[in-house]
């Protein structure tokens, strides 16, 4: 029988990907301005919820980029307002304002041009009113809002990883797919995970290894993370993304 190799292994994967990309972009393009960016139906409505409530959504990226990455971003509303507003991170948002933080009142739950949005926590009540003000903060002290790089980072992800790390009441776990969370910084190379129950080592991103209660043990290689989750359990890979129970 003849063995393997890995670069055969290599080179299959490769073919499949690029498959993919040229299928997706000759059949399935639509053009962004065209895409759907209505609302998913999933946060609470902002004229009835008269509570707080703060949200962190993903969705897969536009286009053919979405087979390898997500885009992220924190909905939050305050006690009694009818609006919620977003904080995500842009390229173009620094483009054309001179800072990559985008904080406006918006659709918390919008499809990112045309992907529908994942629900990864919510707070709904004292716990919102008080991590608010910590998130608030953290969007304020962002280090990297004058400068974004779609890969490895500083970019969404980064952004959202960085919010998560400072405010203690969210304890969600940003998926494999989210290249760029593991970007935290150009000199710092060991931080806490993102949810403070372990640490993590990063070289820019490039080359990373975290460890902790919620995170599992997981790989970055380029950006590209692989990993094991073991409460709930799960493998955690890129492109596919987590196989195994889902995250709570």
């Amino acid at each position: 029988m003849k063995k393997i190799k890995t670069k055969d292994i290599i080179w299959t994967i490769v073919i499949i990907l690029c498959s993919f990309v040229i299928y997706d972009s000759a059949f399935n393009y639509v053009h962004w301005q065209k895409a759907n960016r209505d609302s998913a139906k999933i946060s609470p409505l902002p004229e009835e919820e008269k509570e707080a409530v703060v949200q962190v959504f993903v969705a897969r990226t536009y286009n053919w980029r979405g087979y390898f990455a997500v885009h992220p971003w924190v909905s939050v509303k305050k006690k009694n307002e009818d609006f919620y507003t977003v904080y995500q991170v842009m390229g173009w948002q620094l483009y054309r304002t001179g800072s990559s933080v985008y904080a406006q009142k918006d659709i918390p739950d919008r499809y990112w041009y045309g992907s529908k949005p994942q629900l990864l926590q919510t707070l709904i009540g004292e716990k919102a009113e008080e991590a608010i003000p910590q998130i608030e903060k953290a969007v304020k002290d962002y280090p990297y809002a004058d400068r974004y790089e779609l890969w490895p980072g500083p970019n969404s992800n980064t952004f959202v990883a960085h919010i998560i790390r400072n405010v203690p009441s969210l304890t969600v776990e940003l998926p494999a797919t989210a290249i760029g969370k593991d970007f935290i910084g150009y000199k710092d190379i060991v931080a806490p995970t993102a949810s403070g129950t372990g640490k993590q080592f990063s070289l820019m991103g490039l080359l990373s290894l975290s460890m902790g209660l919620k995170e599992g043990i997981e790989i970055g290689f380029l950006g590209l993370s692989f990993g094991i989750d073991w409460y709930p359990p799960a493998l955690k890979l890129p492109i596919i993304g987590r196989i195994g129970f889902r995250d709570i």
